[in-house]
């Protein structure tokens, strides 16, 4: 087997495009827009429900894989750049479970669903004063730095090592 299942690779281009906007969502409008601006609800609205949109897909890409088979892991043709390539997708599996579970953690230490979904109340002036936002944007950087790093190394793979290892997760 040279190509990832199409369960899989449907899954891995769905959360990708989700985690691609949620971090352009959040770093870009988000965090700039001051809690007081009348659709900064809306949009984490939104972001919330990708969030865990995010979660549950990546629980059932989880459970894909297990379920099996998957292709060898490709072949880099140094045990070192092997390792690093295995190490760089258990870190995007940990970044993007991580972020989820932060981000529900904070909304739900900031009573947000009921804010934003519920109409009670308001946002804090700032969320500065919640730790977890902190680690929450830290997992955002790392995991922004990761996904370059993917891009970078499936590029090289195409354009350098011409190995075509991008084919494998290409829709049929």
């Amino acid at each position: 087997m040279t190509r990832y299942r199409g369960v899989v690779v449907f899954l891995h281009w769905l959360v990708a495009l989700l985690v691609i906007v949620s971090l352009v969502v959040g770093k870009l409008w988000l965090a700039p827009m001051a809690n007081a601006e009348p659709f900064k609800l809306t949009l984490l609205g939104g972001h919330m429900l990708s969030g865990i949109l995010v979660l549950l897909l990546m629980i059932w890409r989880v459970a894909a894989r297990w379920r099996g088979p998957d292709p060898a892991p490709a072949n880099a043709g140094q045990p070192l750049l092997d390792f690093a390539a295995r190490a760089a997708h258990a870190g995007l599996y940990l970044l993007i479970f991580g972020m989820s579970l932060t981000g529900i953690a904070l909304s739900q230490s900031v009573g947000l669903p009921a804010i934003v979904f519920g109409g009670e109340g308001a946002l804090p002036a700032s969320f500065e004063q919640f730790q977890l936002k902190s680690v929450h944007e830290m997992l955002s950087g790392l995991l922004i730095a990761l996904i370059v790093l993917h891009f970078a190394a499936a590029i090289w793979h195409q354009v350098v090592r011409k190995d075509d290892v991008m084919a494998r997760m290409r829709f049929r």
